[in-house]
C-alpha cells in the first residue's frame, strides 16, 4: 500500500515542483501582452515567461522563398538590439522561434496564431502575410528596447500565452502625397515600414498634382524633367525614375504591402500642362461659385497649345485636360500603359477629384475612358468618390472622402468603396489650433476623433459588404520632411489601423488610449517624432 502511495505521489510532487519553478512574467511583460495594437481577436495569458537568448534560433516550415523572407525580416528586427545571431534553421520545428505555414482556411490570407510557451515561440499562418503580421505582434510583446539600433543591456522577456488574430477588412491603407512636396526613396521606405508595423497592407502613392509630376514616363519625358522640377513654395524638387519606383514596390512587397500609384486626372493636372503645351486647352472659364480663383489666373495660359507656368501654390480645382483634344487621349493612354507595366499590383488610381472646371459631360467621358484603359491594361480602376457620376460598375473602386452623395452613387452602380472620410482620417489636418503644421479645412482631428467612427455606418445606404476597408491620406501642402510626416502620422495612423484590423465589438476608445500610451516609449526608440496628444496619458 505504501509503495502504491509513493508511486501516486511521485508524479504529483513533480507537477508541484514544476509549478513552483515556473517563472511568472514581470508586470512590464504582462502590460506589453495586453497593449498589442491593433487589438487582436483573442489574447490569453497563461502565467509563464519565455526569454530570448544567444542560443535562440529561427526555424521555418516549409522551406521556401516566403518563409525565408519573413525569417530574414525577423532577424533584421531582433539582431541589432539583442546582439544575438538568431541562426536560421530550415525545417527545424523545435527551434526557439518557429515560423510555420499550415493550411487553415479560417485564417484567410492574413490571419495568424501566435503561441508563446516557456520553451518556444510559434507563429503559424495560412499565408506568409499572416506570419509577417504575427511578427509585428511579437515585436510588441518584447521590451520597447527591441526597437533600438544598437545592443541593449536588457532581459528579453515575453509573457507566455496565445493570440489568435485576423483582420476585419482586406484594405488597410495610408496615402502619401509626394506631388506637392517631394520625398526621397529613403523617406518613402521608412513610411512603408511605419505603416507595416501596425499591419497596414496598402500604400497609396499620390504621384502627380498641379505642383509636381513625380514619376518618369518614357514616352513623355518632360513630365518628370520639367513638371517634377519644383514643389509648393518654389524649392527644387525631383521625381522617381521607373527603376526607383520598381525598387519601392519590391521593398513594399517584402512587407506584404500593395503599392497603388495615382495619376490625378482630369483636374490637378497643371504639372503636365506646363510640360507639354499640346495638352493645354487654353483659359478655362470657371462656373460661378465652383472655384475660388478668378478667370484671369495667369497659370492657366490664355493660348491653346502653349505650356502653362509651373505652379507652386496650394489652390485646387482650376486645371483640366480637354476631352476633345486627341493629345489628351494619347497622353492618358501612354501614361497609364507605362505605369501598368511597372506596377505588379492589380490597381491603378486615376484620381478624378475636384475637377471643378471640367465640363460635366467631359468629366463623364473621362471616367468612361479611365474605365476602358484600366480594363485594357488588366487593372482595377480606383478613383476618388466623384467617379460615381460616371459610367462605372462592380469592377471599379470609389474612395469616399467628402461627398456622401457621390459615394452613394458609386455604390448604387456596384462599385466597391474605400472609406477615407476627410473629417476623420485626413491626417494632414491639425490636431488642434496650436498644432505646428497641418490644415483644418475639413476639421481639427485629435486622436479620439480619428478613432471613434465605424466604416460600416459612415455613409448611410451603403451595404457593408461593398466596403473594402479604410485608408488615411496624408497630403503634403504643409510638410517638408520626415519629422513632419511622423508628427502628423502618429498616433492617428494607429487609430485607423485598428479600425481596419480589429472587429468593431473589440474597439473601444478608453481601451485603445490605455494601450497606445505604452507605445510612445517604443516610438522614441524608433526615432519617431510623434505628437504627444493630451488625450492620451503617455508612459515614460
Amino acid at each position: 500500500m505504501k509503495k502504491i502511495a509513493r508511486l501516486f505521489l511521485a508524479p504529483l510532487f513533480g507537477l508541484i515542483l514544476f509549478a513552483a519553478c515556473k517563472q511568472k512574467p514581470s508586470a512590464e511583460a504582462i502590460t506589453a501582452f495586453n497593449s498589442v495594437t491593433p487589438v487582436p481577436v483573442s489574447a490569453t495569458l497563461d502565467g509563464g515567461t519565455f526569454f530570448l537568448s544567444d542560443g535562440t534560433s529561427i526555424g521555418i516550415s516549409p522551406v521556401n522563398d516566403d518563409t525565408r523572407n519573413v525569417a530574414g525580416l525577423l532577424q533584421d528586427l531582433l539582431r541589432p538590439a539583442t546582439g544575438f545571431e538568431f541562426a536560421l534553421e530550415p525545417g527545424n520545428k523545435d527551434a526557439g522561434i518557429l515560423l510555420e505555414l499550415k493550411e487553415d482556411a479560417a485564417q484567410g490570407d492574413e490571419g495568424y496564431s501566435l503561441t508563446v510557451s516557456e520553451d518556444q515561440i510559434r507563429i503559424t499562418a495560412n499565408k506568409a502575410a499572416g506570419i509577417f503580421y504575427g511578427i509585428q505582434t511579437l515585436r510588441q510583446l518584447l521590451p520597447a528596447s527591441i526597437e533600438s539600433k544598437s545592443k541593449q543591456d536588457v532581459r528579453w522577456e515575453i509573457a507566455t500565452g496565445q493570440i489568435t488574430d485576423k483582420p476585419g477588412y482586406g484594405w488597410r491603407g495610408s496615402m502619401l502625397d509626394v506631388a506637392r512636396h517631394f520625398f526621397t526613396i529613403e523617406d518613402v521606405k521608412r513610411y512603408i515600414d511605419l505603416i507595416a508595423m501596425y499591419k497596414m497592407n496598402i500604400f497609396h502613392l499620390h504621384l502627380t498634382d498641379d505642383q509636381g509630376w513625380r514619376i518618369e514616363i518614357k514616352s513623355w519625358p518632360n513630365l518628370a524633367l520639367h513638371g517634377g522640377s519644383t514643389e509648393v513654395g518654389g524649392a527644387k524638387a525631383g521625381f522617381f525614375t521607373q527603376e526607383q519606383y520598381k525598387d519601392i514596390i519590391a521593398y513594399a512587397q517584402k512587407r506584404y504591402i500593395t503599392v497603388i500609384p495615382e495619376i490625378d486626372m482630369p483636374g490637378h493636372i497643371n504639372s503636365a500642362l506646363a510640360s507639354y503645351g499640346e495638352l493645354n486647352g487654353g483659359t478655362i472659364v470657371p462656373e460661378e461659385g465652383r472655384v475660388k480663383i478668378v478667370q484671369e489666373n495667369p497659370i492657366l495660359g490664355k493660348e491653346k497649345n502653349k505650356p502653362t507656368e509651373l505652379y507652386t501654390g496650394t489652390e485646387v480645382g482650376w486645371s483640366t485636360l480637354r476631352l476633345e483634344k486627341e493629345s489628351s487621349i494619347r497622353f492618358i493612354n501612354d501614361v497609364m500603359r507605362e505605369l501598368a507595366e511597372i506596377t505588379p499590383g492589380p490597381y491603378l488610381h486615376f484620381g478624378g477629384d475636384e475637377a471643378h472646371v471640367t465640363k460635366k459631360s467631359d468629366y463623364i467621358g473621362f471616367v468612361k475612358l479611365f474605365s476602358d484603359i484600366a480594363k485594357a491594361n488588366k487593372k482595377i480602376l480606383v478613383g476618388w468618390e466623384e467617379i460615381g457620376q460616371g459610367e462605372i460598375d462592380e469592377n471599379a473602386i470609389a474612395q469616399h472622402w467628402a461627398n456622401v452623395k457621390y459615394a452613394q452613387m458609386a455604390a448604387e452602380k456596384g462599385a466597391k468603396i474605400i472609406m477615407s472620410p476627410s473629417t476623420r482620417v485626413y491626417i494632414d489636418m491639425q490636431y488642434d489650433s496650436l498644432s505646428r503644421i497641418g490644415l483644418h479645412w475639413a476639421a481639427y482631428i485629435e486622436a479620439d476623433h480619428a478613432y471613434n467612427w465605424d466604416p460600416a455606418t459612415q455613409v448611410e445606404g451603403i451595404d457593408p459588404e461593398q466596403i473594402l476597408g479604410v485608408e488615411t491620406p496624408l497630403w503634403s501642402e504643409t510638410i517638408t520632411d520626415m519629422e513632419d510626416i511622423e508628427y502628423l502620422l502618429f498616433p492617428r495612423v494607429t487609430a485607423v489601423a485598428e479600425i481596419g484590423w480589429s472587429p468593431a465589438a473589440a474597439r473601444n476608445w478608453e481601451n485603445y488610449r490605455t494601450r497606445i500610451a505604452e507605445h510612445g516609449v517604443r516610438w522614441k526608440k524608433l526615432g519617431i517624432d510623434y505628437y504627444p496628444s493630451k488625450k492620451i496619458d503617455w508612459k515614460e
